[in-house]
């Protein structure tokens, strides 16, 4: 059956949730919005786009830093309401140059950095 990204749940701003996964090892490395466009740029590019909330504009992951999100395969929740990216990462996922942006964890009752910038 043909994808038609219509059929996905976006919320009242026309946003729906992805999650960007690296293929292989499974590790979460970030989070962010896309709309119907940067779902479409995303498949017919293989370049991760996302949406913007702050800027209300596209943000074509790696367009400033060079680290870039490729797309292996999108996954779709079983509510259509979020979307599983599994990617290749090239670089830092995060903008504080770390793997990923969940780099604090807490444990026993502290807020502990778990993952230091990359040099």
């Amino acid at each position: 059956m043909p994808f038609d990204a219509t059929t996905l749940k976006y919320d009242a701003q026309g946003l729906i949730p992805a999650i960007a996964q690296a293929e292989g090892t499974g590790e979460v490395l970030m989070f962010a919005w896309m709309n119907a466009e940067a779902v479409a740029r995303t498949l017919a590019t293989g370049h991760v786009t996302y949406w913007s909330r702050s800027r209300q504009a596209f943000w074509a992951k790696g367009e400033s830093s060079g680290h870039v999100q490729r797309l292996v395969e999108m996954r779709i929740d079983c509510d259509r309401d979020c979307l599983l990216l599994l990617v290749e990462q090239r670089g830092p996922a995060c903008h504080t140059n770390r793997r990923s942006c969940f780099y604090t964890a807490l444990r026993g009752g502290d807020e502990v950095e778990i993952l230091a910038p990359e040099k």
